[in-house]
């Protein structure tokens, strides 16, 4: 069956269609990864939008249950240039054709997507609609386009109960409070192997009841660091989230917060945050630590960045720069025991590159790994 992606901007793209049937209105963003597109797609980051991949082949070694980052896919759309019909991999479980039926991901294959991509980043991500409707009204089209807007994600990608999840490596050494403003599992699976027994809350969880600690038996035991979770969205409309933010940065609980969770930060200590033309969204992007003096790789998934005029040096200062556009990617505070990165370091675009950084955030609870 023939599918059309529509563009705000009027462009038209014609193709094959893939996934479920019907039409979705997204926001779309392209992703420069070879690899990882199961990742992608279950990354609660990418709610509302629509992903492009410019590398020109999915699918080719399939899905598997355990690369899923949650417990279902969050993206509404997949566009890529070709989609392997099986998939070879010796953990491979399924094709991804079948996987976007599964969950109900529209899909477009046969695009250019090279051309695709180069448009969204000269003219900046927008708003697009993927039919499968051979006849269409451009103008009604262009209305929905134009009324779309990516908001409410968070309460949408956001557990609604807490829950707990044990050290896998058979000792609790540290007790991690995690924010869910939509948390890759990954995460989560970076401090059990450090020996965190990590309970994830619902976003909208008060401070005062993180701050209160675990209750264990009949009292109440500290946490002893907070973690806040990357997200999808504008992190500026999270105008509650905030406050709750603001009142774990007053306290003197150990805090490391990633992608929105930076963002959210940054907003709660008085900088600003702004929407970037297209993103970085790929596991090839350059980093560097400034105090270490050295460049990593690392994958990065966020729309908005934090405006470093912004940023008040009597309370952070810049960490991480990203090499490509000098965008903030990391703050240190001047309050003890907090920082921040945009980027994911529990992500493997090369052989866990960035992962110094939970070392860093157990030292900072008291730890020596």
């Amino acid at each position: 069956m023939k599918a059309t992606l529509i563009l705000a901007n009027g462009a038209v793209f014609r193709g094959d269609a893939i996934g479920a049937m019907g039409d979705r209105v997204c926001e779309m963003v392209f992703n420069t990864s070879m690899t990882g597109y199961q990742e992608i797609l279950t990354d609660p980051s990418y709610a509302g939008q629509g992903v492009v991949m410019s590398y020109p082949l999915m699918g080719n070694y399939g899905v598997n249950h355990e690369d899923n980052e949650s417990v279902r896919p969050w993206a509404e759309a997949l566009v890529v240039r070709h989609l392997s019909p099986v998939g070879s991999n010796f953990r491979c479980e399924g094709s991804l054709g079948d996987y976007l039926r599964e969950h109900d991901i529209v899909g477009i294959q046969g695009v250019d997507t090279r051309a695709l991509t180069k448009l969204l980043r000269s003219q900046g991500t927008m708003n697009g609609m993927i039919t499968c409707v051979e006849h269409f009204h451009v103008r009604e089209v262009m209305d929905k386009l134009a009324a779309y807007r990516v908001s409410g994600t968070v309460e949408r990608v956001t557990r609604q109960e807490p829950q707990v999840y044990a050290p896998t490596t058979g000792s609790l050494d540290w007790r991690v409070a995690l924010m869910d403003y939509g948390v890759k599992q990954n995460m989560i699976e970076c401090l059990r192997k450090r020996g965190c027994e990590v309970t994830v809350f619902p976003a909208h969880t008060p401070a005062e009841e993180i701050l209160r600690g675990e209750l264990v038996g009949r009292s109440y035991v500290p946490y002893d660091g907070v973690m806040l979770s990357n997200g999808p969205g504008d992190p500026a409309d999270n105008v509650d989230i905030i406050k709750e933010v603001r009142a774990l940065y007053e306290s003197t609980i150990p805090l490391f917060a990633v992608c929105l969770g930076h963002q959210l930060l940054a907003l709660a200590t008085g900088a600003k945050t702004h929407k970037m033309v297209f993103g970085h969204r790929g596991g090839n992007h350059p980093v560097k630590d400034l105090e270490a003096g050295r460049c990593f790789i690392t994958s990065q998934n966020h729309g908005y960045v934090v405006d470093g005029a912004s940023v008040d040096p009597a309370v952070a200062q810049v960490s991480h720069v990203n090499v490509n556009d000098n965008t903030v990617e990391g703050l240190k505070y001047k309050r003890p025991n907090c920082f921040t990165v945009q980027f994911h370091p529990e992500a493997s675009p090369g052989p866990e590159d960035t992962e110094y950084l939970f070392n860093r955030f157990i030292a900072s609870m008291g730890g020596d790994r």
